[in-house]
């Protein structure tokens, strides 16, 4: 891969969250079906429904551009996928579980927070106004997802692994 220029980047890390999103919504499930808490799980699902909305914005933004998504694969996400396996498949107690799954998601949407991030101020800089309406929900959207996980660990789940 060659980069030349501001918009090779963006178009590199257009494509990159491409494959971020395509992970995730294979590994959300996954992770509903390891969480015993069921406010825990019903977070799972409403952001796997919002994950499909994130890969169809950039499924626009890529066809806007007249680009195809490629084959880039996220590392990072690829390793941030493999730690949230190794809470769902962790021996013990479910409440512990359930914390490490919160971990592992946070740390997975804070990744997707400054992706996005960066995107929308790419957008920006390139006079793509379209594309930075649309990033700037997806970054919106990972900030309450963000927001609702830290909510949801301090008011009950983190308690619960006391014991």
């Amino acid at each position: 891969m060659k980069l030349s220029t501001l918009a090779d980047v963006y178009l590199d890390q257009i494509q990159d969250m491409h494959s971020c999103e395509r992970q995730l919504i294979r590994a959300i499930p996954k992770m509903m079906k390891a969480a015993s808490n069921p406010d825990l799980k019903s977070a799972f699902a409403e952001h796997l429904e919002v994950t499909r909305e994130h890969l169809a914005r950039l499924d626009r933004i890529l066809e806007d551009l007249g680009k195809p998504a490629g084959r880039k694969v996220c590392k990072a996400t690829v390793g941030l996928v493999e730690e949230g396996g190794e809470m769902i498949d962790a021996d013990g107690e479910d409440q512990a579980r359930d914390v490490g799954l919160i971990c592992a998601a946070q740390k997975i949407e804070h990744y997707e927070i400054a992706s996005y991030g960066c995107l929308q101020a790419f957008a920006l800089q390139l006079g793509r106004n379209a594309d930075a309406k649309l990033l700037e929900k997806t970054l919106n959207d990972e900030k309450k997802a963000n927001d609702a996980l830290s909510e949801l660990a301090t008011a009950s789940v983190n308690e619960g692994a006391m014991a």
